[in-house]
């Protein structure tokens, strides 16, 4: 029971987290299962220095960063990327400073809408660069904390916030042209 949660709560993310490292869903959604493999044979090795789930995504890394390097696919997480889009949209503390019209008024045309939305951002997620992927990723939808996304990465704070902004930028950027075509 608990680990249908942990699998339910992780195992997307996951996918498209090592997607950006091995650039084939195939082949993510094999790194996923041998790291699925080898969280449960290793549980007993967890020693809750860091989080559960820090704990999983360290083992999914190297599992990834094994397979790309075999393949000749090195992804490197300290690539700052280019400087377009970086608005002033968040602040001090990564929340939005205008919440996007889209979400201004959630009537039940909008909720419906919703469902088309979330498409749209798990596409504009999945083209963003490898670097700012993992980061949203880890930060935003599995929630951990900002030193363990740098040792995670191997990256500085400053890098990663960084790829943290660019990567919300795109997103709130796919919106915004979502919501000017609703």
């Amino acid at each position: 029971m608990a680990f249908q949660r942990l699998f339910r709560l992780h195992n997307a993310p996951m996918i498209r987290f090592a997607t950006g490292i091995v650039r084939s869903r195939h082949v993510a959604e094999e790194v996923v299962q041998d790291t699925w493999v080898s969280v449960l044979g290793r549980i007993d090795l967890f020693e809750g220095r860091s989080s559960l789930a820090s704990w999983i995504y360290a083992i999914l890394v190297n599992k990834a960063r094994t397979v790309a390097k075999r393949e000749g696919r090195i992804v490197f997480f300290d690539d700052a990327g280019d400087g377009n889009g970086l608005a002033d949209a968040f602040d001090g503390r990564g929340r939005w400073r205008d919440i996007p019209e889209l979400w201004d008024e959630l009537t039940p045309d909008r909720h419906v809408e919703g469902r088309s939305v979330l498409q749209h951002v798990e596409a504009a997620i999945e083209a963003l660069p490898p670097a700012q992927r993992a980061v949203l990723i880890l930060r935003s939808q599995q929630e951990l904390e900002a030193k363990e996304v740098c040792t995670l990465l191997g990256m500085s704070e400053g890098n990663m916030r960084v790829l943290l902004h660019r990567a919300r930028v795109h997103v709130r950027n796919v919106l915004d042209r979502l919501n000017k075509d609703l």
